[in-house]
């Protein structure tokens, strides 16, 4: 797989070069997100970066943190070192949407500044993390490679959320194959969050530009096979599986898609 960090640099450049182009009035535009308009989706990102940046250069002490250290999202609503701490009793969406909220009304070019200032910055800081490093984040800890792919998900996903009601063309890339890894590696927790045994699952995915994708061991009885932009959308939610052409096979196959997730938390 070509090198996560670069591939989350030109995700991020994508994105840019849309929201550069919007008009004002899409800014205020009704997002893909429920409840959500383009500006509250772009302050969203912002404020999750900013988070980034203040994990990022407490790696040091972090390296070899267990994977209960449970940090949140992001930190406070102005990049600020108070951080956000999901409780038992707290949901990553009910954290974000209170953040936003929080901050809603922000012009759309502050928004948009914040987000470069710390979206451009994010690439740079993950790559630089010693050997060894966990980074806490939300409920668990994750490698600064695992990390950049959730945030190269996470961009891509609210990316459909901006570009999908705008009429604006924003094809997939071979960008969405570590998007579809990291759905597959998630596998086993998204299993173990709804009470099942998680059992191996073979993925033969097809790739934006027609290239054979496969993850997991192909002696596996359960196996997913057909689009990887169908099977990427579906782990975002963006996507019921019943909607796709993806075939789906053996024991939990079905499981499998009903509980696939393109984050790690």
């Amino acid at each position: 797989m070509a090198d996560v960090f670069d591939d989350l640099d030109a995700e991020y450049r994508r994105l840019d070069a849309v929201l550069a182009s919007l008009a004002p009035e899409q800014w205020s535009a009704e997002s893909g997100a429920a409840g959500w308009t383009v500006a509250d989706v772009v302050l969203h990102l912002a404020q999750a970066e900013e988070g980034i940046g203040v994990l990022a250069p407490a790696a040091g002490e972090a390296a070899g943190a267990g994977a209960d250290t449970g940090v949140g999202i992001a930190a406070g609503a102005s990049g600020g070192a108070d951080g956000v701490f999901l409780s038992a009793a707290d949901t990553m969406d009910g954290v974000a949407a209170d953040m936003v909220a929080a901050e809603r009304g922000t012009p759309p070019a502050e928004i948009l500044a914040r987000w470069r200032e710390a979206a451009f910055a994010t690439p740079g800081r993950l790559r630089a993390q010693p050997p060894g490093t966990r980074l806490p984040w939300v409920r668990t800890s994750l490698s600064p490679r695992t990390l950049a792919t959730t945030r190269l998900a996470e961009h891509w996903a609210h990316g459909l959320d901006i570009t999908v009601p705008l009429g604006i063309d924003h094809p997939d890339t071979a960008r969405i194959r570590h998007i579809a890894w990291l759905g597959h590696r998630t596998l086993p927790y998204a299993f173990s969050l709804d009470g099942l045994p998680a059992v191996p699952v073979f993925c033969d995915l097809t790739g934006p530009d027609g290239d054979r994708w496969t993850f997991g061991d192909p002696a596996a009885a359960t196996r997913i096979t057909g689009s990887a932009s169908e099977f990427c959308r579906v782990g975002a939610r963006r996507l019921a599986p019943e909607r796709t052409g993806l075939v789906a096979e053996g024991p939990q196959a079905a499981d499998a898609l009903r509980l696939l997730r393109n984050y790690a938390a």
